[in-house]
């Protein structure tokens, strides 16, 4: 079994969709009737893959699900996940309290097909988002083998893993300035991506690299929908939509 970690802090000086809903966190914000958080911790419990659940937030006393735990956050999301991950053990599945869609089923196919790596991140790509939200803006990189987004969902294979963790975030957080994600990984990575050749497995081996020698991974998601996570007023507006069609 694996452990799961729910990023569930909230930016220095509060969040602005959080602040307009009412809530002093933005994975405390109702969707489809219960906060967004409630949905991940639900979707992990059914996944029949997760054993211990422990939520990284601001204030914990304000996280009351049964079962649950809870441990402070730190001042960075890397550092969130070394607590996170340190405190609950290793193998340990990573994800966000606003990844308010999120289906127990795309938890079991991302731990069930996750390569056996050190680091493993999820994206999705682009015709998959197109076909299961169309409604959707993502931004999404442009490699030789297709476009795509990610998914804040990872994977910690093991505890010493948790030295690629600020590496490896650091690229998620550049998906959407793929240039500086580029300068990042190395001339050689730059003038693939120039003639074309730059793959998502290239990217992860380079990855790798700057991480000192640990192994990373990618898990193509073929769920549209894993792409979305609640950002700004338009993604509130895009998920909430979408849960009242199903329940409809």
């Amino acid at each position: 079994m694996t452990a799961a970690l729910i990023l569930a802090g909230t930016r220095r000086g509060g969040d602005k969709l959080a602040e307009a809903e009412g809530v002093s966190h933005k994975t405390l914000i109702e969707v489809g009737g219960r906060p967004m958080l409630e949905r991940v911790v639900d979707a992990l419990r059914a996944s029949g893959r997760i054993d211990r659940i422990l939520v990284s937030i601001n204030k914990p006393k304000l996280v009351k699900i049964p079962g649950v735990e809870t441990i402070k956050s730190a001042k960075s999301l890397a550092e969130s996940v070394i607590e996170g991950v340190n405190a609950i053990g290793a193998p340990a599945f990573v994800t966000t309290g606003d990844h308010a869609l999120l289906e127990p089923e795309w938890i079991r196919y991302f731990i069930d097909n996750a390569p056996d790596v050190d680091l493993a991140l999820g994206i999705a790509r682009a015709e998959a988002v197109s076909r299961d939200a169309p409604d959707t803006e993502r931004t999404f990189i442009k490699l030789a083998d297709g476009q795509f987004s990610g998914c804040n969902m990872f994977y910690v294979r093991h505890i010493e893993a948790l030295r690629g963790v600020e590496v490896w975030r650091e690229f998620e957080q550049l998906r959407k300035r793929p240039f500086k994600m580029l300068q990042k990984l190395g001339p050689s990575a730059i003038f693939a991506y120039a003639t074309g050749r730059l793959t998502t497995e290239r990217v992860a081996k380079e990855v790798g690299r700057l991480t000192g020698g640990l192994t990373a991974g990618i898990v193509d998601m073929p769920f549209g929908r894993s792409a979305i996570d609640v950002d700004k007023p338009a993604d509130l507006e895009l998920v909430r939509r979408l849960l009242e069609r199903e329940a409809a």
